[in-house]
């Protein structure tokens, strides 16, 4: 059941991220991600909002949470994921952890899109 919550929750957020993040590029033009931008920071956000409300305030069936915070906001951005694993570090004493994953999740992910790159052309 929850493997099902999760694809269906991570359908809707796919979709979502699409309409949201192709509208505002559309609006804006292509000199800035913004809607990317849009999309992580919401994502963040609703991340936050989300957790406080299916897990500490009243939790709510693995399913649902699996639901709102892997499928929906999973599809939506995986960038608020990286947070909330990251915030959880930092308020947990893991300072420099949380740093550590910073650093590391951006200098690697950019890293990576560009091997990506240089090994798409190559091809």
């Amino acid at each position: 059941m929850t493997i099902a919550a999760i694809a269906l929750g991570g359908a809707l957020g796919s979709v979502l991220r699409y309409l949201i993040a192709s509208g505002l590029q559309t609006w804006s033009g292509r000199h800035v991600p913004i809607g990317t931008l849009v999309v992580n920071v919401s994502g963040c956000l609703a991340i936050g909002v989300l957790y406080v409300w299916l897990v500490e305030r009243s939790p709510v069936a693995a399913e649902w949470r699996a639901f709102w915070l892997v499928g929906v906001l999973g599809g939506f951005t995986t960038f608020s994921s990286f947070t909330l694993e990251t915030w959880h570090l930092f308020t947990h004493g893991e300072a420099f952890r949380a740093a550590g994953n910073v650093a590391l999740s951006v200098i690697l992910c950019l890293a990576a899109t560009w091997l990506g790159v240089v090994a798409g052309r190559s091809v």
